[in-house]
């Protein structure tokens, strides 16, 4: 019987169109274990393996242990989207900006 981590996993998983495989690239493990994570009661993935799932599927750690608190998936996608932003060279921020402020003329 799945748990909540594994139905959040797969739910995004499906949402974001990828299969067991990729997402299992994306974080550098093997297919078994993710179907395992997806799957199984028992799985107990480390601080490191779930900040590398909650990356692959543009999310947060807290999403996929608690629903985030009740915020919701989209919260924790623009979350995840900030943290990425911070990440950038301020080149990459400029340009994104810009970007922003194209889309907001409508």
């Amino acid at each position: 019987m799945p748990t909540p981590l594994g139905e959040r996993v797969r739910a995004l998983r499906q949402k974001r169109g990828l299969t067991l495989e990729r997402l299992a690239e994306r974080v550098g493990s093997s297919k078994s274990y993710i179907w395992e994570i997806e799957n199984k009661d028992v799985a107990r993935p480390s601080a490191e393996k779930l900040a590398h799932i909650a990356t692959a599927l543009d999310t947060t750690v807290e999403y996929l242990l608690a629903g985030d608190g009740g915020r919701g998936e989209e919260n924790a996608e623009d979350i995840a989207f900030f943290r990425k932003y911070r990440k950038m060279d301020a080149p990459a921020k400029e340009r994104l900006r810009r970007i922003l402020d194209a889309l907001d003329e409508d």
